[in-house]
């Protein structure tokens, strides 16, 4: 079964692992910034990380981060920076052209960073909390259940047909329920008085021998990746250039297979989270 989409890094978990803040402090230098705000407990998570920010944004982030403590930003502020370059991201589709797609590239990767670094700011300030859980999670649900949206509302303009709008709008809807299996799983754990899941790969392990099969082959061809707002936008620019180079209406053909196969990522996910550990005491 396809393992659960990625989490993001929200930044304000109160319970992260980090060093004692150093609240009120502006003159931080880089190196405090990597060691308060990037260390191993959030550098070491299975599925909140982004590949992005583990290849190359958390190299980057804490000159960015530097800068917003200089100017004296909260995290929470930053992270509305994170809800605005994903809204741009969203509504770059609405432009003619294949200058569409590639702003909507460029702004989520932009996210990315933003998103690496409000959690640094939350960590060195000491001000991780639930308000920043809540600003993150609205970041990431309006912008990775907008695309979709846009994307079909772009090509029903092109198109003047509203089936593009109505498709859109169904793949958001999935995409978000997709979203939501993920935190369902731990209002019913609060719900019930379990602890958080913690973010390992022991916590996803499916010990049925046949699901476990049917997980590795879906992983195969990680299509629950595709929700997340990077690879959405990465996979809508590719269809744009190619449909550039042979004139056929590619991104459509992209629009039409990817809610045609959503509802079998949805059922395996689903399924793989009743198979897991999530729903059970994890030792």
């Amino acid at each position: 079964m396809p393992s659960p989409a990625p989490l993001h890094d929200s930044g304000h978990s109160a319970d992260d692992d980090v060093p004692a803040p150093r609240l009120g402090r502006l003159d931080v230098t880089v190196e405090e910034i990597r060691a308060l705000g990037q260390p191993h407990a959030i550098r070491s998570r299975a599925t909140a990380e982004h590949w992005s920010a583990d290849l190359y944004w958390r190299k980057v982030s804490p000159f960015l981060t530097r800068r917003f403590l200089s100017w004296g930003l909260t995290a929470d502020a930053v992270t509305i920076g994170v809800i605005l370059t994903g809204w741009f991201a969203a509504l770059s589709l609405l432009i003619p052209s294949i200058a569409g797609p590639l702003l909507a590239a460029v702004f989520a990767q932009l996210q990315m960073l933003v998103d690496a670094s409000d959690g640094e700011v939350a960590r060195v300030r000491g001000t991780s909390g639930p308000r920043g859980v809540f600003l993150d999670k609205v970041a990431h649900y309006t912008t990775e259940g907008g695309i979709p949206i846009a994307l079909g509302a772009a090509l029903a303009i092109s198109m003047d047909d509203a089936l593009p709008l109505a498709l859109g709008a169904l793949l958001g809807c999935m995409v978000l329920l997709n979203k939501a299996l993920n935190d369902s799983v731990h209002v019913a754990r609060s719900k019930t008085g379990l602890d958080s899941v913690p973010d390992s790969a022991e916590a996803r392990t499916i010990n049925r021998s046949g699901l476990a099969l049917a997980r590795k082959a879906f992983n195969l061809v990680p299509l629950h990746r595709v929700y997340h707002s990077v690879e959405m936008t990465q996979l809508i620019l590719v269809a744009a250039i190619v449909e550039l180079i042979v004139g056929a209406p590619v991104v459509w053909w992209l629009l039409v297979g990817l809610v045609v196969v959503t509802p079998i990522v949805l059922a395996g996910h689903f399924v793989a989270i009743l198979a897991s550990p999530k729903l059970r005491p994890i030792r």
